[in-house]
């Protein structure tokens, strides 16, 4: 992963936000300063109806110029600095996660095993990702069915969402 430089002094709580428009809605993306280097912090789907906000900082933009490549190509390989967030655990899942190329699924359960774990918990990893799309959780589906997607089993945006981004990686 690549590191950026900011001009803004360090301090561990700088943050900032934009959202910017994607095929199925709308993408909150947040940055902070992290012991003095700018990092990702967390991206997260919203409805249409969102307000767009224009990125403030130069990753910020960097994140809306990959996440546009994805959109118009879903091979795009996301290559940003990632805030350290999240237990072992999920950090072991969001990994494995990681290596799927776009287009490719797995199961929860095959990832489960891999882990020496339990398709639920591999499940609560998953939803508690904070950087979809640049670590594709959406590509894990249960044996039967699509799963659930970001924490949430009911049809709604975020089945939408997965539903949708399955498609467009097939697409390719």
């Amino acid at each position: 992963m690549t590191s950026l430089a900011s001009t803004h002094p360090p301090s561990h709580h700088q943050s900032n936000a934009c959202v910017i428009a994607a095929p199925f809605g709308c993408l909150g993306i947040t940055t902070e300063m992290v012991d003095g280097s700018l990092m990702l912090a967390y991206i997260r789907y919203l409805p249409a109806s969102a307000k767009h906000q224009a990125p403030g900082n130069a990753l910020a933009a960097l994140v809306e110029e990959q996440c546009r490549a994805y959109f118009a190509d879903p091979r795009t390989v996301f290559d940003l600095p990632l805030k350290p967030q999240g237990t072992a655990f999920q950090q072991r899942v969001w990994n494995a996660v990681a290596q799927l190329q776009s287009g490719e699924t797995t199961t929860y359960g095959e990832i489960a095993a891999r882990l020496h774990s339990g398709a639920r918990a591999v499940g609560g990893a998953c939803g508690a990702n904070y950087f979809p799309l640049v670590i594709p959780c959406h590509r894990v589906v249960a044996k039967a069915n699509l799963g659930g997607f970001m924490g949430q089993d009911a049809p709604g945006l975020y089945r939408d969402i997965k539903r949708w981004l399955l498609n467009h990686e097939a697409r390719a």
